[in-house]
């Protein structure tokens, strides 16, 4: 039978049937930008890196930029964690607006000749800001009250802070600022980092992100690189838990919400 005689039979056209495309879609511009995004942002993986070529411009569908970054080999490799045992889990207090619940906590690290250094963060429970990432050898009492301090000069006192028991923390001079200020201190159980989990998943992202990718030779220029981060974590990094928004934009949005 005849090409022509069996687009008739099935109610084809036959210009349909003799159709060839000639549209041919290349995959180097979005692998090319897919690459110079991931050599700029090297702990991010694909869902964050599809938000930034988005923001460039590329309509592309989820499966296209997949299969792109995969042949790319951008895949990142994650560290396996240690299988613990299960055990009941504290429910935490859940913030329903800005403002209302810090955490706070410390990560060290080291300059290049292993001379130690702690930084003290600050993150808002509700808007995943990081309000501070202040670097120093020694963060006594006295220094975390003035950076707190001034925290609440820009926007005012929390509700809530929650902490661990670290020396700095249970401090009486922390504990005088916090009545002075009419902030509730909650510390959670000793050896139980899980129940201050919004700081540990953002120390985790500022040592994976920040610390581990550089190199510093003195206390000033890694001031200089963690502020540098700290602003581009709130500007630019999308957060999975604000459906891949960034902090400051989720929080300009709820203040227009409130406002609206």
């Amino acid at each position: 039978m005849s090409p022509r005689r069996a687009c008739q039979l099935v109610g084809l056209r036959s210009s349909t049937y003799y159709y060839k495309s000639y549209r041919v879609r290349s995959d180097e511009p979005l692998k090319s930008k897919l690459v110079e995004l991931a050599q700029k942002r090297v702990r991010w993986g694909l869902p964050r890196l599809l938000v930034l070529a988005r923001r460039e411009g590329f309509k592309d569908n989820y499966k296209r930029v997949r299969r792109i970054y995969n042949e790319a080999g951008l895949q990142i490799q994650k560290r396996r964690k240690k299988k613990t045992r299960s055990h009941l889990r504290l429910v935490l207090p859940e913030p329903v607006k800005p403002n209302q619940i810090w955490s706070i906590d410390f990560v060290s690290d080291r300059l290049f000749d292993e001379r130690r250094f702690r930084c003290f963060n600050v993150v808002d429970d509700f808007t995943r800001e990081a309000l501070i990432t202040e670097a120093d050898r020694n963060l006594p009492s006295e220094k975390i009250v003035k950076f707190l301090d001034r925290v609440k000069n820009e926007r005012g006192a929390p509700e809530m802070i929650v902490c661990d028991n670290g020396p700095e923390l249970i401090s009486l001079n922390l504990e005088i600022w916090a009545y002075q200020n009419k902030v509730q201190l909650k510390f959670i159980q000793p050896g139980k980092p899980v129940q201050n989990a919004y700081i540990e998943s953002f120390n985790g992202k500022f040592r994976d992100e920040c610390l581990s990718q550089n190199w510093f030779l003195n206390l000033d220029e890694a001031r200089k690189e963690i502020e540098s981060w700290r602003k581009d974590y709130n500007e630019h990094r999308p957060h999975r838990s604000l459906k891949m928004k960034t902090p400051n934009q989720f929080a300009k949005e709820y203040e227009a919400m409130l406002t609206s």
